[in-house]
């Protein structure tokens, strides 16, 4: 991860991205700790929330621009995947140059390289735009070093003390918090995902035929060949 970040980093037609969610959030008038600037009276016990959302972040480490997707759907295989799309067909003009990406997520158990919805959507998605995709993940415990979850750091401290009471609340202090000078760009994801989504063992091996994984590495760095180009 130390060669491939600033390698990619210093390409210019790669562009590096850094993936995660963040932990659900219950939306209702509960108590979040610190102190708010406006009195406001939270609820006594922690009661059943109306809603959760689940923020998710595409983050770009050498433009610092932020990305944010909220969800009350489960962050599925499929949700993360259409929200790479949706980001990759609004801003790939700003980068018509870039012929692969370079992505940094957690092995997590939705989009870990093993998991088989996630590799064939991802396969779909680098064929689709004829990019080459490289998935580069950080180990159990190192998550901290994944650039997007300085990002949930700062959201945190920024509602830190507020009534996330509704909807409406959540996204304007998701779109008024301070990064790096500007303002993330925040948007809510309607409709529902449907968790367990699996491919069949033989449905797997032609996916498989699709990708190549790094030699004794290969849970961790995985190469999808989507325009047939290659990286160092």
């Amino acid at each position: 991860m130390s060669r491939i970040n600033p390698e990619a980093d210093q390409a210019d037609d790669v562009l590096r991205l850094s993936l995660d969610a963040k932990a659900t959030v219950k939306v209702g008038d509960f108590s979040r700790g610190g102190k708010s600037r406006v009195k406001r009276k939270a609820a006594d016990h922690d009661f059943k929330p109306s809603l959760t959302l689940t923020p998710y972040g595409i983050f770009l480490p050498r433009y610092d621009d932020l990305y944010l997707y909220f969800t009350a759907s489960p962050v599925t295989a499929d949700f993360m995947v259409d929200m790479l799309d949706r980001w990759w067909r609004k801003r790939r003009r700003q980068f018509a140059g870039v012929k692969a990406l370079v992505i940094n997520q957690d092995n997590g158990p939705e989009n870990q390289s093993r998991r088989t919805q996630f590799l064939k959507r991802m396969v779909e998605f680098a064929q689709s735009h004829e990019l080459l995709i490289r998935l580069a993940y950080y180990p159990p415990y190192h998550s901290k070093y994944n650039a997007i979850d300085h990002c949930w750091g700062t959201l945190e401290t920024h509602w830190n003390g507020e009534l996330l009471e509704d909807v409406e609340t959540v996204l304007n202090f998701a779109r008024s918090m301070p990064w790096n000078g500007t303002h993330p760009v925040v948007e809510l994801v309607r409709g529902t995902y449907q968790k367990g989504v699996r491919l069949s063992a033989r449905a797997m091996k032609d996916i498989e035929a699709e990708v190549e994984r790094l030699p004794k590495l290969g849970k961790w760095f995985v190469d999808i060949h989507g325009n047939k180009i290659a990286l160092g």
